[in-house]
């Protein structure tokens, strides 16, 4: 037998085999320069929201665009971050009335308001601790919310937790969404 015969099988590996995955559970999504793009939405929002602050005063422009980022950059990206194990649980919608894309919808509507709520929270945060250390001012608020999106930008995402042992795969947690139990 010659080296090369001892090589060939493996040399018959596609390169799809040598990139897959031993274990499933260490398995993790590429992500697409259209992954890349979302994911810097909110961070460039802010860093826009702050080049607007060298427009004059009363521009409708520089308020515009400040206003949008504080009302939703910081939520979103912490919404992204979070992305995988919000999917992981959909809605749930009435039996009698199911609509085809409740779900969807739901969802959608689901992320869209928790990013409005984190984002106020987030405002709020950063003002109360910027008050309390004497260092409050609009500048320094957008700043902070800046950084931090942009932080939260770069972080990994979160992923959904595992299924619970004994489940069969596909099936349906165990409690409903947004239920207290």
């Amino acid at each position: 037998m010659t080296p090369q015969d001892a090589r060939a099988p493996q040399d018959a590996m596609t390169p799809q085999d040598a990139r897959a995955p031993q274990d499933a559970s260490t398995r993790q999504e590429a992500m697409t320069p259209q992954d890349l793009v979302i994911r810097m939405l909110p961070p460039f929002a802010g860093w826009l929201a702050l080049a607007a602050l060298a427009l004059p005063g009363g521009s409708p422009l520089r308020g515009a665009a400040v206003a949008a980022f504080l009302a939703v950059g910081p939520g979103a990206a912490l919404v992204g971050l979070c992305g995988p194990a919000l999917r992981a649980r959909r809605a749930e919608g009435p039996v009698e009335r199911r609509h085809a894309d409740f779900e969807r919808h739901s969802d959608l509507l689901e992320r869209l308001m928790l990013a409005v709520l984190l984002s106020v929270g987030a405002a709020m945060l950063v003002a109360t601790v910027l008050i309390a250390a004497h260092a409050f001012s609009g500048d320094r608020v957008l700043l902070t919310l800046t950084l931090l999106t942009t932080l939260a930008g770069f972080c990994p995402r979160l992923r959904a937790s595992p299924p619970t042992p004994g489940a069969a795969p596909g099936t349906a947690p165990r409690t409903r969404k947004g239920s207290t139990l």
